[in-house]
């Protein structure tokens, strides 16, 4: 059903526990809550009958029946495309339960928020029998038809660059069977695996770490496994030499007949491509590395069919986003407002920003150089739709709302006090002149302020079923509401202020989206060291030691938006940045930052140790880095 059947719908992709109980690597057989402490045997028996009853039930017209098989609800992807199998004639070939509510609500219909799987697909399937337009289509050309033109995954997908093998010794045989393979087989199929958690326990068990662990590799098998068809692909030899580029069309499978490097994707490759890259790219030594669309669209620049999914303005083709700025936009879509945290470095501005520029009709600058976005980002904030405020403990309601301010214009003696609009009361009132238009107000640091202060009583008209209620506000008396078309984003670092530290009624109002740190952001190495693996390993002990808001971000290992690449750079960062902050964190408590840095630390002073620019590699790589698993590019 998950493989075999792609002409049916793919339900393809994730762990095997849409399967709802499958037989893991290690052994044992992994059963959905329901069935947890029964015998394999008794839960397969009880499982199979609830998939006959549910067929019994549709074939019976009773629909409704179908919400109350419990065990069903752990496999909805699984159990609708079964449905869809036995009765094309009640159930359309689309299983992903976001999908079909994006489908539905394209449709005018109301997509009910917790609604199973295969209750929102018989929505959809009544919303296209009432439509002319689709009079006399088959599921699968109304399946074909809207996925083509209204693909509910509006992002702009990572580009993956994966060796074939130490310097690409198996390149040929990928080219010629039409794939891209990796190690790790002692791991089995990746489809056993529920979340990188648990593939970094089992990378763990096979390949023990002296320190630290193996999150990122397990996330980047993940992200392997997972990839879908369109996907793009880069095959290298080492550091600075492209074999081919590619499209994913096919599935992930598990070979283990293969001597080696079993796990395998379907690739389609252009040759044409290949190419010397004239300097190296250093995030490349590892197996699997992120591709910057800016780069990958020059090295196929020549190439007239190159893909569209660059994040570039193309003519008459859309730019597709980003997946953090999509949900950026669908959160304040959902929400109206959203609050961007994590701890400091990690983009968290970068992101809110970025948002921005999308609201603004500017997409195509969120995959431009470092500087065209920055020109991009101020001419935005220039205008007057988008506004940009930081909080800060003197920020209050008049700054915000509304209150009397010194009159810079009167001329008589004296201070002469005048009633101005604040920030947010400018914004509503273009934001009500211009109804067809969003608004949007970001503001960075939103936990440096007293929020109940400077939002007063208008902390209710943010919410979206209360916009256009008007209020009237305490000191003018005028009659005020925040417009429809307004949206928040608000940035705040963990590190600072938790969010349960927060007023409770500013959370209910707000979507919270975490940005954390993102060791892909900083692949490279400096000498011997390899810094994602440290990154990973260092922000590893401060969550054990610490907790996760006091992690380190990415910005701390990167120079002009690339990851640092010498000795001298990285001795300035983790002494200069890293180390002060790694100091205020363990307020002055030597044996806790001796427990982080490790031999780094003086036992003896309790102070960080100096040495040269060049030893310093050798150290971090020897303190956080050694007997790290799986192969190099």
């Amino acid at each position: 059903m998950e493989f075999g059947t792609p002409h049916l719908g793919s339900i393809k992709g994730g762990s095997a526990a849409k399967h709802i109980m499958y037989h893991h690597v290690s052994g044992e057989w992994r059963l959905a809550a329901p069935l947890r402490g029964m015998d394999p045997q008794d839960a397969w028996a009880e499982l199979r009958g609830q998939f006959v009853r549910a067929f019994e039930a549709v074939g019976a017209g009773d629909f409704e029946a179908l919400d109350d098989l419990e065990v069903l609800r752990f496999g909805p992807t699984l159990v609708t495309k079964s449905l869809a199998t036995y009765f094309p004639q009640h159930f359309l070939p689309i299983y992903a339960a976001e999908h079909l509510r994006r489908f539905v609500t394209l449709l005018a219909g109301a997509a009910e928020a917790d609604a199973p799987a295969w209750r929102r697909n018989r929505q959809l399937r009544e919303l296209v029998g009432e439509r002319v337009e689709f009079e006399g289509w088959t599921g699968q050309e109304v399946m074909r038809f809207l996925y083509t033109h209204f693909d509910p995954r509006p992002r702009q997908r990572t580009i993956w660059k994966i060796a074939p093998g130490e310097r690409g010794r198996l390149w040929e045989e990928c080219r010629d069977g039409g794939f891209i393979c990796v190690g790790w087989g002692e791991l089995g199929d990746l489809g056993q695996y529920q979340s990188d958690t648990e593939l970094k326990q089992a990378l763990d068990e096979h390949w023990p770490r002296s320190s630290g662990g193996s999150l990122t590799l397990a996330r980047r098998l993940l992200a392997f496994r997972d990839l879908e068809a369109g996907d793009r692909v880069v095959a290298n030899r080492g550091m600075d030499e492209i074999l081919a580029t590619g499209t994913v069309d096919g599935n992930y499978r598990f070979e283990p007949d293969r001597p080696e490097f079993p796990q395998v994707v379907s690739v389609n490759w252009d040759v044409s491509h290949a190419q010397k890259l004239s300097k190296p790219q250093h995030g490349w030594r590892s197996t699997f590395a992120k591709v910057d669309p800016a780069l990958f669209a020059k090295f196929t620049a020549h190439h007239a069919d190159s893909s569209p999914d660059l994040g570039q303005a193309q003519a008459g083709v859309p730019v597709t986003l980003p997946e953090d700025v999509q949900a950026v936009l669908d959160a304040l879509e959902r929400k109206g407002q959203v609050i961007l945290h994590g701890p400091p470095g990690t983009g968290k501005t970068r992101l809110a920003l970025g948002a921005a520029l999308a609201l603004a009709g500017r997409a195509d600058m969120l995959g431009a150089d470092a500087r065209q976005r920055a020109k991009a980002q101020a001419e935005m904030l220039h205008g007057d739709r988008i506004h940009l405020v930081t909080f800060h403990p003197s920020y209050g309601y008049e700054d915000f709302v509304e209150g009397f301010k010194p009159d810079l214009s009167a001329t008589g003696p004296g201070l002469t006090l005048a009633l101005a609009d604040g920030l947010f009361h400018t914004l509503c009132s273009r934001a009500a002149a211009h109804p067809e238009q969003t608004f949007l107000l970001v503001i960075d640091e939103i936990n440096r302020g007293d929020l109940p202060r400077i939002f007063g009583e208008l902390i209710t008209l943010l919410e979206l079923d209360k916009r256009n209620l008007p209020v009237a506000l305490p000191i003018s008396k005028r009659r005020f509401s925040v417009p429809p078309n307004v949206r928040i984003i608000g940035t705040m670092n963990t590190a600072d202020r938790s969010i349960s530290h927060l007023d409770a009624a500013v959370r209910r109002r707000f979507a919270f989206l975490p940005v954390g740190p993102d060791p892909d952001a900083v692949s490279g190495t400096v000498g011997p060291l390899d810094l994602a693996a440290f990154f990973e390993s260092l922000n590893t002990r401060i969550t054990s030691h610490l907790d996760a808001d006091h992690q380190i971000g990415h910005a701390y290992l990167l120079r002009d938006g690339e990851p640092i690449a010498t000795e001298e750079d990285l001795a300035a960062a983790f002494h200069h940045e890293v180390i002060p902050l790694l100091e205020d964190y363990c307020l002055g408590r030597a044996d806790l930052l001796h427990r982080i840095l490790g031999g780094l630390v003086d036992a003896n002073t309790g102070r960080p140790v100096l040495m040269s620019s060049q030893d310093l590699a050798d150290a971090l790589a020897t303190e956080f880095t050694s007997g790290a698993p799986g192969p190099d590019a």
